[in-house]
């Protein structure tokens, strides 16, 4: 093959997929392509994240880590749930950040729902250094 056929073989080998399909499904065609595209997830990471926040739910339920947590002032508070999500309120802002977490061995994982994340490290069980700060259970 000479070097920069690749690129046009595979348009050509798509539109000969679109026309098969086009001729097999007629007009449906589009309609299934849509609805194929709007029921995939976003990434392959996303593939079987439902189970995978289920299973978590399940096993953060009896986690020595899930409670609340605040700084020495009160300040910053995290609320880690059972299911998987932490609500975080700030000073007289509650609610201020909201997602989920995940905790493996000391080490915390957030991901808020804006797209924000962080981590964190539960240096005993009653201790979780986040961001520079120091929690404690409460």
């Amino acid at each position: 093959m000479i070097k920069g056929q690749a690129p046009a073989l595979n348009a050509y080998r798509s539109l000969a997929r679109r026309r098969h399909a086009y001729r097999v499904f007629g007009k449906n065609w589009l309609a299934l392509t849509v609805l194929a595209i709007l029921s995939a997830p976003a990434n392959a990471s996303d593939a079987g994240s439902n189970r995978h926040e289920i299973k978590d739910e399940h096993r953060m339920t009896d986690h020595p880590y899930v409670g609340m947590w605040t700084t020495s002032d009160n300040r910053v508070r995290h609320n880690l749930l059972p299911s998987g999500r932490y609500d975080e309120a700030r000073g007289n802002r509650e609610s201020a950040y909201e997602g989920r977490y995940e905790i493996r061995g000391n080490h915390i994982e957030y991901w808020d729902d804006t797209g924000f994340t962080a981590d964190g490290t539960f240096v005993d069980r009653n201790t979780l250094h986040h961001g520079g700060m120091i929690l404690r259970r409460r």
